[in-house]
């Protein structure tokens, strides 16, 4: 039994796709479906097999890799507008999920089946440059987490990630940070206390407040 086609109105959230060759929309409108998911959904387990190309429309999950002794790194996260590009590499190179994936904020994503992705890889020229462009963005966000995690102290990560968070007030645990970080959660607290001690942070229950942004930065450019 054929899907039967459904609207692609999502298709605004993606403004590179609104030149779409009509053969491609109409096999997006066949095969593509909207699906959702609440908080602590886990998406992909590392290992796993790969069956559908995802593109988000609302919600936000996070990536990341566990080692062997159950610390946890973020590589990124996936917010409205993306892609994910652990799956997009599994996806082009026939491969399992090498990383996992939780829902942190809940989700409706556009699900493309494996098939139907194969097929608008090799006939839409919109839809090729889309991914391979989105694809070749995240890579490059991959590679600064790399050099991030290889050639950076903690204290100056420590210091970055407080100063992304966008304002002064972080709502996050020191299990959360330490995750994000990949690093055991006694060490934040103890870097944490350092950075209180100097007057660059407060610490409350569940969050950090940020007192002093340009010490934070100067810390994160070492």
């Amino acid at each position: 039994m054929q899907n039967a086609p459904i609207s692609l109105e999502w298709l605004t959230m993606f403004p590179d796709l609104e030149a779409l060759e009509s053969p491609a929309k109409a096999l997006l409108a066949q095969y593509a479906r909207i699906v959702e998911a609440p908080i602590g959904t886990v998406g992909y387990r590392e290992g796993g097999a790969c069956g559908a190309y995802v593109m988000r429309l609302a919600g936000q999950s996070r990536v990341f890799k566990m080692s062997s002794s159950g610390r946890e790194i973020l590589l990124y996260r996936v917010n409205a507008g993306e892609t994910c590009v652990i799956t997009t590499t599994c996806l082009l190179g026939n491969s399992n999920y090498p990383a996992s994936t939780v829902v942190e904020e809940a989700i409706r994503d556009v699900v493309i089946p494996a098939p139907a992705f194969n097929q608008l890889m090799i006939d839409s020229r919109v839809f090729r440059t889309f991914v391979m462009t989105n694809y070749g963005a995240l890579i490059s966000d991959l590679i600064v987490l790399l050099d991030e995690v290889a050639f950076h102290t903690l204290d100056a990560r420590l210091a970055k990630l407080l100063l992304d968070a966008g304002n002064n007030n972080v709502s996050r645990t020191h299990q959360q940070i330490a995750d994000e970080l990949g690093t055991a959660r006694e060490v934040v607290s103890r870097q944490l206390k350092r950075f209180e001690q100097k007057g660059w942070v407060a610490m409350g229950r569940g969050q950090v407040n940020i007192q002093d942004r340009a010490q934070l930065l100067n810390m994160a450019n070492h």
